[in-house]
């Protein structure tokens, strides 16, 4: 294995501005774990952004090797479930917060983060999807497991043209479900129905301030964004429906009310990737491989490497990227 390998570190300095670069690491660098990894490829998530532009508290260790996810190959393994030459795929557990994450060639983590990258999926496609498009999976089989099928109407996907949004969009549309795009790009409407998208909403309808109850509209839907917009879905939400949110995008605040839960049945279903145990990752992953074109999924990707992450994460904070970005890390 070579000595060293290329990184993106994030640091502060003595007035606590923050600073990224592009270093060299080697395995004694490495935080504690049971199983090395050959990391291939990671992905800029909505969170990456916030960690490398430092426009939330991401980082709670400095320094810190950003990175929510990554795939790669097993390089060594004190974990008997793990072997080298084991693909396998990481999302969340604090890795690129608390501990070094994927924008290095190599990661040093606790086997109980990891699992069997699928067959059907390369590296290049698991990572693809990511963590935004493994959470937009844990959203859909939030819904389902609600109760709420396609027969029962549309579905609202806020933040739509982001990396959870694209993919929800892909896989609701693929499930037989009518799917409607909110989003604050009106130029991205071509881009949204080619993804399966029924029709746009847009973001002004769900920005106002939130009554109540409104006109019931969804039975169901996928939030990435917080704040009012999920308090004005929340109101319109038809009898019975369900909304999964997973996202802050647009604030941590909830401006709403108990009546669309107590009047009409609503539920609100909380959806978490970093902590979600390993048998509901298998699970997603597996539904990914064939409940996902993944032409569509080719088809909303920019692949950049390691030296474009600090420009793409500041673009991702300001809105400007579109579906998903795939970093590639090694060979």
């Amino acid at each position: 294995m070579p000595d060293r390998f290329p990184a993106i570190l994030v640091s502060k300095d003595g007035d606590e501005a923050q600073k990224v670069e592009q270093v060299e690491l080697g395995l004694d660098d490495l935080m504690d774990g049971d199983v090395v990894v050959d990391v291939s490829h990671s992905t800029v998530n909505y969170k990456d952004g916030l960690a490398i532009t430092g426009k939330a508290p991401v980082v709670r260790r400095w320094p810190m090797v950003p990175g929510i996810d990554f795939a790669g190959t097993v390089a060594s393994s004190a974990d008997p479930d793990f072997k080298p030459g084991d693909a396998v795929i990481l999302n969340g557990w604090g890795v690129g917060e608390v501990h070094y994450g994927g924008y290095a060639g190599k990661a040093r983590v606790k086997g109980g983060w990891l699992i069997h990258k699928p067959d059907g999926l390369t590296g290049a496609q698991a990572m693809t999807i990511g963590t935004a498009g493994y959470t937009a999976m844990l959203c859909v089989m939030a819904l389902e497991r609600q109760g709420v099928t396609p027969d029962q109407g549309p579905i609202i996907v806020t933040g739509a043209a982001g990396g959870v949004g694209s993919v929800a969009i892909a896989i609701l549309a693929r499930l037989g479900y009518e799917v409607l795009a909110s989003t604050g790009r009106p130029e991205e409407a071509d881009y949204l129905k080619g993804l399966g998208a029924a029709d746009i909403v847009a973001r002004e309808d769900l920005s106002g301030k939130p009554r109540p109850l409104n006109k019931e509209r969804f039975a169901g839907g996928v939030d990435a964004v917080g704040s009012t917009t999920l308090a004005n879905v929340l109101s319109m939400t038809r009898y019975g429906g369900a909304v999964a949110a997973c996202g802050l995008a647009g604030g941590m605040d909830l401006p709403s009310s108990v009546m669309p839960f107590i009047l009409r049945g609503v539920s609100l279903l909380g959806v978490d990737s970093v902590m979600a145990p390993r048998a509901r990752r298998i699970e997603a992953y597996d539904r990914l491989v064939r409940d996902l074109d993944h032409d569509k999924l080719a088809a909303m990707t920019t692949t950049i490497d390691l030296a474009g992450v600090p420009q793409a994460g500041a673009d991702i904070v300001a809105g400007k990227v579109r579906g998903r970005v795939l970093v590639e890390v090694g060979g």
